[in-house]
């Protein structure tokens, strides 16, 4: 049922009319189908033989292809096919494109007198537009063209600016759907990108004879970063790998994919750490700028010998925990990677019996109390050392939970990822 247009447009009208557009629209979210039934209810009222709602492709994602137009026709009814040069949608030309850019209400009585209009159809006379209005910001135009002379009247023009309200008021909404859409498509994405990350990561720690060894990875945000590794290497020995790329989330993640398989690639053309790492490094830069960079620490243990061999590249020195309660630091280091063509040296230290090597990233000593002082590395130090006798997974736990009772909440301001390699007892051959 359609409203009929009193002689007298009042506000009961008008509350009319508008109760018969939200009835219309209120089973449709879809930006265009709201638009067309706008347009439906304003035939009742305001007669017309061509009407357009038309907005800045920057103001509102159309859903098809808009081209080369600098204004698209979200919605058009009577109007002749745009031609791809089409002045108006091109350029904003035309009395459309006026009131877009000045904000004003255009009403020509005689379009053949009106030197800023530009045909859309061949049979218009008279037309009449009125400025589409969202958050105090001209985003659209809405837009009447009659085949008679003169056919609209202020009154028209004021029933079109009650239109253009609802219209942007149908705008608004309809795009809040749609991001609300976009947001549940992009936390999926996160979620399976997570996921891909996940399995990235080792699925169980090693179980390697005469040692416990454990790790843990916790990104600040969906993904992350910071990655740790478990590599089986030729004659029953492992590599260790701990790594942080500078920022967060998802370009953090990808480059972080990317160093792991570049590391895994250049283990199966050489053995010699400093060399795999070097290829590592040109493989890296190869592939990405250097605004972004990567510390890592890579360390093969050798379960026969009780021997860490390794290669600190700009990452945070591993801690090396002696039974007898001293610690050393593996501070035997080379520049980050990604930054630039470099040499790795390696180095190697003895695990004796009880010893504990930790490998840690930024996110394990930097979170901050109230005070903003950091957690550090004595603290760490400290607390390895109250649960040194435990096994590596509990190690772990007791770090996680000392740095959460530290800072007073849950989350890490940064990627948060630990190691730890412990030496039971005997090595493995006895």
């Amino acid at each position: 049922m359609t409203v009929p247009r009193p002689a007298t447009i009042d506000s009961d009208f008008k509350y009319r009319l508008l109760l018969e557009m939200s009835q219309k629209i209120s089973g449709t979210l879809d930006l265009e189908e709201v638009l067309n039934h706008l347009l439906e209810s304003l035939r009742s009222a305001v007669g017309y033989d061509a009407a357009g709602i038309f907005v800045l492709n920057r103001s509102v994602p159309i859903t098809r292809d808009p081209g080369p137009y600098l204004i698209a026709g979200v919605v058009q009814v009577g109007f002749d096919a745009p031609r791809p040069s089409d002045p108006m949608l091109r350029s904003g030309r035309g009395i459309i494109g006026h009131v877009i850019r000045t904000g004003e209400r255009v009403i020509a009585p005689d379009i053949r007198q009106d030197a800023r209009y530009v045909a859309g159809r061949s049979g218009t006379l008279s037309e009449v537009a009125v400025p589409i209005v969202s958050n105090a910001r001209v985003i659209g135009a809405l837009n009447l063209e009659s085949d008679r002379l003169d056919a609209y009247t202020i009154a028209d023009v004021e029933l079109l600016e009650f239109f253009a309200t609802a219209a942007a008021i149908s705008i608004e909404r309809s795009l809040l759907h749609r991001e609300v859409i976009e947001k549940q498509r992009f936390e999926h994405q996160l979620r399976t990108a997570r996921d891909v990350q996940t399995n990235l990561l080792p699925a169980r720690p090693p179980e390697i004879p005469g040692f416990d060894i454990a790790g843990f990875n916790l990104p600040t945000y969906a993904i992350g970063g910071d990655y740790y590794d478990f590599i089986p290497l030729h004659g029953e020995r492992l590599g260790l790998v701990i790594a942080d790329v500078s920022g967060k989330g998802v370009a953090a993640a990808l480059i972080m994919a990317t160093f792991r398989a570049t590391l895994r690639t250049a283990l199966h053309r050489d053995s010699r750490i400093g060399r795999v790492i070097e290829g590592v490094n040109r493989l890296l830069l190869e592939s990405q700028d250097t605004s972004r960079f990567v510390t890592a620490v890579y360390a093969v243990l050798d379960p026969s010998e009780a021997t860490i061999t390794y290669v600190n590249c700009g990452h945070n020195p591993p801690m090396l925990l002696r039974a007898g309660g001293g610690h050393e630091a593996l501070d035997q280091a080379g520049p980050a990677l990604g930054f630039g063509d470099a040499s790795y040296d390696s180095a190697s230290v003895s695990l004796g019996p009880g010893d504990t090597l930790v490998l840690y990233t930024d996110g394990v000593v930097e979170p901050a109390d109230a005070s903003d002082t950091e957690f550090g590395t004595e603290r760490l130090e400290r607390v390895l050392r109250t649960s040194v006798g435990r096994r590596a997974e509990q190690m772990i736990g007791s770090v996680l939970e000392a740095t959460r009772a530290f800072t007073g909440r849950e989350g890490y301001d940064d990627d948060f990822t630990l190691v730890v390699v412990k030496r039971n007892g005997a090595t493995a051959h006895t």
